[in-house]
């Protein structure tokens, strides 16, 4: 990096574009380089954030990567009658699942190896497995509370195997940046990631500009560099969005139209990307979720709505307390997260006897009573910190909590609502979409919203999609196939689309037509069961026996675990 100095007008002249431009013009041509580029002028701070659980996000599968994981291990799981086991062979790090039988021989066997770990020390370590581009999740997992290996977080609900693809929402919070192929559901470029662990630029933006201005000696004010985000100089807003990107799920989250999680930059407003939507709290159905719900949680809380009259500079945020870029060890987090209370209480704020606050582990724990850590029943094996700062466990919730809804959206919470802006009507559907399943109430939304869209944009190849699905699961077969065959001539990048094509076909006995649209619904989602299955079963409802037999054989190479291919084959190999 060049010594910074003053630079003439003719070397200014020489700068890139983007360094002289607005930093709204500046954040979308500047290009990510990776947080190797900011070593050099940033050591500390990078060898600080190496050690967080941000820093260490993402490694590569690799003997050291597992050494204190207790490898070899293996366990079995009762529910799903399944094998487990983790080893080391050859410098790769292997993980296995089988079955056996009541002989005690083994019906199948999978074993792939892992490329890379994701976690980190907070909760668990899980496994990621490149199938041919596809990243999909291992099935086993290392948690550090219970110091063993169990089943990865969701596959108490399913029998996924090695099958559960790594969707770009979920890659997103937990590497520096992912490289997913657009329209294929699962599939990454090669490399997948051109930063692993969550790196300086998920926060401060992408650093090309930056990087070049300083090498070209060029010197701003603290909070004046326009070619870098620094989140501590935005306002609160825009600092809480970086953090909510990744800590705030909400009950939805959809994009604005033709936007994705790669779309986002750090500064820039969050909801020109996605919307982050809410089913209103009720006082009977509290919202007592802890998992990724952290910024929803602080601002129900005292300390956060009290700042809120103090000046702009005063109002809590989520770097109140947090700094990303240090992480204290368990035994040090009490007395950092002390010193971050006592910028605004004092020890005589807390109304405990000395003698009760004496006798907490540590002594004078603000978190320990105020921010309590409960089981996470989204995650096995795993407690989160409430995030509310209640003075004791039976602090009611607020009343605010319970009339957060809008005149403009009167029946979600939209948790990163701009002044006079609402989610754009295709982000609503896709939401409603979402919560229809899990929250019946929003069905009635969910139909009126396509009725309109459909009417609204009739070569919309999404809203074609969701309007063929209604019909065609509300008996109506003919306009059903009409709107899905138009879809998919809009966008031919959608699976479901061609299922549904493929189901109506069968029904009105176009066997032909059907295998084909089952075809390539199972060649675009390969990794869903479903697909695989009706492309089976679509075979032999056309007499394509030994078509159906050769796609068994091939799916049960690569899917050994799938009983209902090996109990199809056996029948159809009996004489």
């Amino acid at each position: 990096m060049g010594v910074l100095c003053l630079l003439s007008v003719a070397s200014v002249a020489q700068w890139p574009r983007a360094i002289a431009q607005p930093a709204h013009a500046r954040q979308l041509q500047s290009s990510y380089l990776g947080s190797q580029s900011c070593k050099p002028c940033h050591a500390a701070i990078a060898s600080s954030f190496s050690r967080s659980s941000m820093g260490r996000s993402m490694v590569p599968a690799s003997t050291d990567a597992v050494q204190h994981f207790g490898v070899p291990q293996s366990f079995y799981n009762s529910s799903l009658d399944r094998h487990y086991a983790i080893a080391v062979a050859n410098g790769n790090v292997l993980e296995s699942e089988w079955q056996l039988a009541a002989d005690g021989h083994t019906i199948f066997r999978d074993t792939q190896p892992l490329r890379w770990i994701i976690g980190a020390d907070a909760n668990g370590f899980g496994g990621i497995v490149d199938r041919q581009g596809y990243l999909t999740e291992a099935p086993a997992s290392y948690y550090p509370s219970i110091a063993r290996w169990d089943l990865s977080p969701g596959y108490q609900r399913g029998d996924y195997g090695f099958n559960r693809i790594v969707a770009p929402g979920c890659i997103f919070c937990h590497s520096g940046r992912a490289r997913p192929v657009p329209g294929v559901l699962g599939k990454y470029q090669e490399p997948a990631f051109s930063q692993l662990a969550i790196g300086c630029e998920n926060c401060h933006g992408p650093g090309s500009a930056h990087v070049q201005a300083m090498n070209a000696g060029k010197a701003w004010a603290p909070g004046k560099d326009p070619t870098i985000v620094n989140p501590q100089h935005l306002s609160r807003k825009r600092s809480d969005e970086i953090c909510m990107s990744c800590h705030q799920t909400g009950d939805a989250r959809a994009f604005e139209p033709g936007k994705s999680y790669l779309d986002f930059r750090p500064g820039q407003p969050l909801q020109h990307i996605m919307a982050i939507l809410m089913v209103p709290p009720t006082p009977d159905h509290p919202p007592t979720r802890d998992h990724v719900q952290h910024y929803y949680s602080m601002i129900l809380s005292k300390c956060y709505r009290a700042s809120l009259s103090q000046p702009a500079g005063k109002q809590m945020r989520c770097i109140t307390c947090h700094d990303p870029h240090v992480e204290p060890t368990h035994a040090e987090a009490p007395a950092w997260f002390n010193s971050r209370c006592m910028q605004c209480h004092t020890v005589s704020s807390c109304t405990e006897p000395a003698a009760l606050r004496h006798a907490t582990t540590p002594v004078d724990n603000c978190i320990g009573c105020h921010m309590p850590k409960r089981d996470d029943l989204a995650l096995s094996h795993s407690a989160l910190t409430n995030h509310r700062i209640v003075r004791d466990a039976s602090e009611p919730f607020p009343a605010v909590a319970f009339h957060q809804t809008t005149a403009a959206l009167p029946d979600l919470i939209d948790l990163d609502s701009e002044p006079g802006v609402s989610p754009a009507p295709l982000t609503l559907l896709d939401a409603y979409d979402q919560l229809r399943h899990d929250h019946p109430q929003y069905q009635a939304d969910y139909d009126q919203l396509l009725t309109r869209l459909a009417a609204q944009l009739p070569h919309n190849a999404h809203v074609l999609a969701l309007l063929g699905h209604r019909e065609w699961k509300q008996g109506n077969t003919a306009d059903a196939r009409t709107h899905l065959l138009q879809s998919a001539k809009l966008d031919a990048n959608q699976p479901s689309v061609y299922a549904d094509l493929s189901a109506i076909d069968a029904r009105l006995g176009n066997a032909e037509s059907a295998v084909a649209f089952a075809q390539k619904a199972a060649n675009l989602d390969p990794f869903n069961e479903n697909r695989r299955h009706d492309l089976v079963l679509r075979l032999i409802d056309a007499q394509q026996y030994q078509q159906a037999v050769a796609v068994m054989q091939q799916y049960l190479a690569a899917f050994p675990e799938d009983a209902f291919l090996r109990k199809a084959l056996a029948i159809a190999n009996q004489p």
